[in-house]
């Protein structure tokens, strides 16, 4: 599993003209599965999010969680941060989980790291064709992936 977590000011998406999630301060998370991805790698991102200390503390140092700081986390789904553009210009996504097994790492994922957060997490339309719009803060942008299983 790889995700890119951009701490925000506020973030949507919107599909087809229709806001279907946004967030004030607190994370975005593009979100990408693997095959061989599983519930082990999926607690392990959802817990790493929810306690990642990227969020300034009094002194302005990143200290504090999203859950510190009671911000939110919107979670939009991204096949795209699987491919390997190694070789030639046309990237592959062979890396990337096919639809069926992605959409229930998704919700699963989503399931779990609402539980962890104690609050609903807005997501985008798996599969849709979405317009995400941000406000980083800081700029702040991490890339992180899932141990190995």
């Amino acid at each position: 599993m790889r995700v890119v977590v951009q701490r925000v000011r506020e973030a949507r998406v919107v599909v087809e003209g229709r806001t279907v999630g946004e967030i004030g301060p607190g994370l975005l998370v593009l979100a990408g599965f693997a095959p061989h991805d599983d519930a082990r790698s999926l607690d392990w991102m959802a817990r790493k999010l929810v306690q990642l200390r990227i969020f300034s503390d009094e002194e302005g140092k990143m200290n504090r969680s999203v859950q510190d700081v009671g911000g939110q986390i919107l979670v939009v789904s991204q096949f795209t941060l699987l491919a390997d553009a190694r070789k030639g210009n046309r990237p592959s996504y062979i890396g990337a989980a096919p639809p069926p097994v992605a959409v229930a790492l998704y919700q699963q994922f989503v399931q779990q790291v609402e539980g962890l957060l104690g609050k609903s997490v807005p997501t985008g339309e798996f599969g849709a064709d979405m317009q995400v719009s941000l406000l980083n803060d800081g700029p702040v942008t991490l890339v992180l992936d899932s141990p190995p299983s």
